[in-house]
């Protein structure tokens, strides 16, 4: 699916978050400046979310608020690390899990311990900054979920 703008890429967000429950892990991948805070903006909005989501590099976790409460992490800085598996561990970001939707930035490879069942959201940016999503379920009813999903037969 192509987003050819931010406001595109949030209102996408907004959508998805109609089909997120708590208790989801939402997985972002992409390049630096592919769009995954906006696209986590737009979600936090879908939820209720009313604080300002930036991303959290150098708090490397934040709640949200919300009708659903959005746990949003970035694991950016912990690529670099040794066991960058222990550090996400040492987050504790399952202690919330049940309750909240967890959308962890830059997380492949070291998050998805947390739960057998997740999205992985694949978001590439082109030359023009459209956006390209690609929606990877894993386990669980997502790709039933994603059926329900409305503006992805594009």
């Amino acid at each position: 699916m192509k987003l050819p703008t931010v406001e595109d890429t949030h209102e996408f967000g907004r959508r998805l978050a109609g089909i997120l429950r708590g208790g989801d892990l939402v997985l972002l991948t992409g390049p630096l400046g592919a769009g995954k805070t906006a696209l986590v903006q737009g979600i936090g909005a879908g939820l209720g979310v009313t604080d300002a989501i930036t991303s959290p590099t150098f708090v490397i976790a934040r709640v949200h608020r919300g009708r659903t409460p959005l746990l949003h992490a970035d694991a950016y800085r912990l690529g670099d690390s040794p066991d960058p598996r222990a550090e996400i561990d040492d987050l504790d970001l399952d202690a919330s899990a049940d309750d909240a939707v967890t959308v962890v930035e830059w997380g492949a490879g070291m998050v998805e311990q947390l739960n057998d069942e997740y999205l992985q959201v694949r978001i590439d940016r082109l030359d023009d900054d459209t956006r390209v999503i690609e929606l990877i379920p894993h386990g669980g009813d997502w790709v039933t979920r994603l059926e329900d999903l409305p503006g992805t037969g594009d």
